[in-house]
């Protein structure tokens, strides 16, 4: 099974500790400090000897020629369609085994990508308060917004979450260092905090997705793995009853600019600016 790397915390995250338990005082440790930080300014300035002068550039992987392309993806939930089938969870079943999601029973150390919420916690500010008045109570669909000004890319310090070309908000785990500042940033509750050692809470494990460890965050990164490969996300192919459609914003003739116009949407908290990208038709 992939695994992914995990940065220990305290003293240990420099190792700190466990030099100063082999013998090292605290002398020796900052001159060998100094010394690493020096070699580090040579490396620094004769890059271009040791390239020939050539810039470097950071290696770029490229998708797969059968990968799906967007200008900008987006999502659109049929709450009419969910609301008729209220015992139905195959979407996040399906992509809870797809990405190796754990079910943690403690409420304060869950795991969540996509999961069902209660309107008013869902919308608690929505504008039409009497016009869908029939809606509270009802659970919607909720999960990353892939925003288009997404506030959690701004305040990360490691750019472990990244935005894509194509609008796709990403979480890179290996750079994720823990400080939750994209939890904090995030209006919508969207991300979650790996508190413990999640892989003794994943059943059925798919070993062709990494698993977590603790210390990082995760979140729904819209199958990126799998539109990579010319795949549709996984929610949306696992619904038997087509209550989820994806497709490109940027496009005006695409399929799910067509549902957009011909049906009346809601998305939550557009007064914040972020420009979530997941519509709800009502």
């Amino acid at each position: 099974m992939l695994e992914l790397s995990y940065f220990a915390r305290g003293e240990e995250r420099m190792g700190v500790k466990r030099i100063f338990k082999k013998g090292i005082n605290r002398r020796s440790f900052l001159r060998i400090a100094g010394f690493s930080s020096l070699a580090g300014l040579w490396a620094s300035a004769n890059i271009g000897l040791l390239t020939g002068g050539q810039k470097v550039e950071a290696y770029e992987v490229k998708p797969s020629p059968n990968a799906l392309r967007a200008g900008r993806w987006g999502m659109v939930i049929d709450t009419r369609i969910c609301r008729q089938h209220p015992e139905c969870n195959k979407c996040i079943e399906a992509c809870d085994h797809e990405h190796n999601v754990p079910h943690i029973p403690d409420k304060k150390h869950e795991i969540k990508w996509i999961w069902k919420e209660e309107f008013e916690n869902a919308f608690p500010d929505t504008a039409q308060e009497y016009s869908i008045e029939h809606l509270k109570g009802t659970e919607f669909l909720v999960l990353c917004n892939h925003c288009e000004n997404p506030p959690c890319v701004r305040v990360c310090p490691t750019q472990a979450t990244f935005k894509r070309p194509d609008g796709i908000v990403m979480m890179d785990m290996h750079r994720c260092i823990g400080c939750r500042f994209c939890m904090a940033a995030c209006p919508f509750g969207a991300r979650n905090f790996n508190w413990i050692n999640p892989r003794a809470y994943i059943k059925d494990p798919n070993p062709e997705y990494p698993t977590r460890m603790r210390g990082v965050v995760e979140k729904c990164i819209f199958c990126n793995e799998r539109i990579d490969q010319g795949k549709l996300p996984v929610c949306a192919e696992a619904c038997p009853y087509g209550a989820i459609v994806v497709g490109d914003l940027a496009d005006p003739n695409s399929k799910i600019n067509q549902i957009l116009r011909e049906n009346f949407t809601i998305r939550r908290k557009t007064h914040l600016g972020t420009g979530p990208s997941v519509f709800y038709i009502v």
